[in-house]
């Protein structure tokens, strides 16, 4: 679940400010020029030249908490969270009361996997602006990771006192009531987030989920078609609704939902794998081949596509690949402690070697 929705939005009004209240004395006019080249570099996405004219405004100006603040931006841009923590950890020691500074120091957390002092930080934002909705996203975001799922809805449910038509915040808790176990509190949370945003393909894809642990296959697969049709390139989506359809006896459907999650999604493994067994019960062993070759290329360990391609190649006649998958194949299951499994293509090396 992503919940940090509108966080680049306000790190950029943070950035504008940085800007804007640049220092503007004729004693100090290389210190302005750095700041409004930083700010034509941000405009277009130049983030190592806007780091570089920030960087030196730092230099020349290391009092301003609004320049390291940029530098924080800039950096978070670039994926460099530690940094960018670094940065508005000393824009914050400049200037504690500056919310904007604080909310992005728990972003910039978030996404460095560090979600207790995160969390901090947007309580911390809480604390000064109780009407801060990115906030409590974020909030609600980082608690769920450490599965503090009560205190995680509580925070959305706070979000939505504030702001009862937020879509986002309302999909949030019916995906944590799921993972709780509560699927008619689940559903029912989806329901309403779906009246609220129709077009969120994630709220439907929801839905197919909780739908399918009732055991609903008609009315997931109406959820999943919904969120596919909202967001056709998502390769996960269509695994599921590949997954659906076999399950419903739809071969030809599944074999082109998982055809189609390949495409959009070449590096998903289990989508080409999900290909490949469909496609081998069905002997289509060209199509099969390429798929398993396809896992292994993406998951050299993968010890069943490994047995799968052999036996495939057995069934095209290229035994000396076929022995060689299979050998593999056994000893990635001796490796990884299945014995049974590393039985089983024991036998079938056996039957190859003996014909």
């Amino acid at each position: 679940m992503s919940s940090q929705g509108g966080q680049a939005q306000t790190q950029a009004q943070t950035l504008d400010e940085t800007i804007t209240s640049a220092p503007s004395s004729n004693a100090i006019q290389d210190l302005n020029a750095l700041v409004e080249q930083g700010r034509k570099l941000v405009d277009t996405k130049d983030w190592a030249g806007a780091l570089d004219a920030f960087q030196k405004a730092a230099v020349l100006d290391g009092k301003n908490p609004r320049i390291f603040s940029g530098i924080g931006y800039v950096q978070a841009q670039k994926g460099n969270f530690q940094e960018a923590v670094a940065a508005y950890r000393q824009a914050i020691a400049l200037d504690r009361n500056n919310v904007d500074f604080e909310y992005a120091l728990g972003f910039s957390l978030a996404n460095l996997g560090d979600d207790e002092a995160a969390a901090t930080s947007y309580r911390r934002v809480i604390e000064r602006d109780p009407k801060h909705i990115s906030a409590y996203l974020g909030l609600g975001t980082v608690l769920a990771r450490r599965d503090h799922f009560d205190l995680a809805i509580a925070s959305y449910q706070q979000l939505l006192r504030i702001e009862p038509k937020h879509a986002e915040a309302q999909e949030a808790i019916g995906l944590l009531y799921l993972q709780q176990g509560n699927i008619d509190a689940g559903i029912s949370a989806l329901q309403t987030a779906a009246t609220l945003d129709s077009r969120r393909s994630s709220i439907h894809f929801g839905l197919g989920v909780a739908r399918l642990t009732q055991g609903d296959q008609q009315a997931a697969l109406a959820a999943f078609n919904q969120a596919a049709q909202l967001d056709p390139r998502n390769g996960k989506l269509q695994l599921h609704l590949g997954s659906v359809l076999r399950d419903m006896g739809d071969v030809q459907g599944a074999m082109a939902a998982y055809q189609k999650a390949a495409t959009v999604s070449p590096d998903l493994a289990e989508a080409q794998l999900a290909l490949g067994d469909l496609a081998f019960e069905q002997n289509e062993t060209m199509r099969s081949l390429l798929a398993y070759r396809e896992v292994i290329r993406l998951l050299p360990t993968h010890a069943h596509a490994h047995y799968q391609l052999g036996q495939v190649l057995k069934m095209r006649d290229r035994t000396a690949e076929a022995i060689e998958a299979l050998q593999t194949a056994q000893q990635l299951y001796q490796q990884q402690g299945r014995s049974d499994e590393a039985k089983t293509v024991e036998t079938a090396l056996q039957e190859l070697t003996q014909s």
